[in-house]
């Protein structure tokens, strides 16, 4: 159970992705033909390659990490606070000192990293973002050969749905109903396109990965029955 870890030892965390690409025209006709081919059981009848590129982030392979956001608690007299840091900009980068971060400080057995709906998306997005950027994998990322119970991975969605594989709940409702504040005051995640390719505002979506990690947390410590963390033990970490 959860109320079991010491949450010192775990590494909360969000990524946000766009198309590696802002317009569909500027993929090479091989990519163009790929893209085709893998989305379209997922286009609509009446919908096209192109029509569906804006939805390109969601695909390592057609999409780009543009922020990585991480969580950690700290005790230090008795004193609990929640601290974030950010890594963004050109993604080679940030994914190196993402890797230097886990390499560091959070490479032992007793090491977990958590995430929303982590095990589908963000933790896989990472390591085959990684693999194509040609970065070796951090221990943390690298499953191969490791049995389930080996898996230093925690999932708030997993761990809500209690074996019942069909229920899904986005961070929002999650949040919602365990009464914790949206992080979706601002945007959302279907806007990080237009905000990051139109605005190029990556503060705003800086802010917005910060928010969800945030509330990945606050949603951990409901699971514990613990309270929850004031804005005072929230402190942003500068790079």
């Amino acid at each position: 159970m959860p109320r079991k870890l010491n949450l010192e030892n775990i590494l909360f965390l969000d990524i946000e992705t766009v198309p590696k690409f802002k317009d569909f025209g500027q993929l090479e006709e091989i990519d163009r033909e790929l893209w085709e081919q893998k989305t379209r059981f997922q286009r609509k009848e009446d919908q096209t390659a192109e029509e569906f590129y804006e939805r390109a982030g969601i695909y390592a392979e057609f999409g780009k990490i543009i922020c990585i956001s991480v969580g950690f608690f700290t005790f230090e007299q008795g004193k609990r606070s929640f601290r974030i840091r950010s890594y963004y900009g050109e993604e080679k980068e940030l994914l190196l000192n993402f890797k230097n971060l886990l390499d560091r400080y959070f490479y032992k057995s007793r090491n977990l990293l958590c995430a929303h709906n982590g095990k589908e998306f963000d933790f896989p997005y990472l390591a085959r973002r990684m693999i194509i950027n040609q970065i070796s994998l951090p221990s943390k990322l690298d499953m191969f050969g490791k049995r389930p119970w080996e898996v230093p991975h925690l999932d708030t969605l997993e761990l809500w749905r209690f074996g019942d594989y069909k229920n899904y709940n986005s961070l929002e409702l999650m949040s919602r109903i365990l009464g914790i504040p949206s992080p979706k005051d601002d945007i959302k995640g279907s806007e990080v396109y237009r905000v990051y390719y139109e605005e190029n505002n990556i503060s705003r979506i800086v802010k917005y990965c910060e928010k969800d990690t945030v509330t990945v947390a606050q949603i951990f410590l409901r699971l514990r029955n613990e309270p929850l963390l004031t804005d005072d033990e929230i402190i942003i970490v500068d790079n």
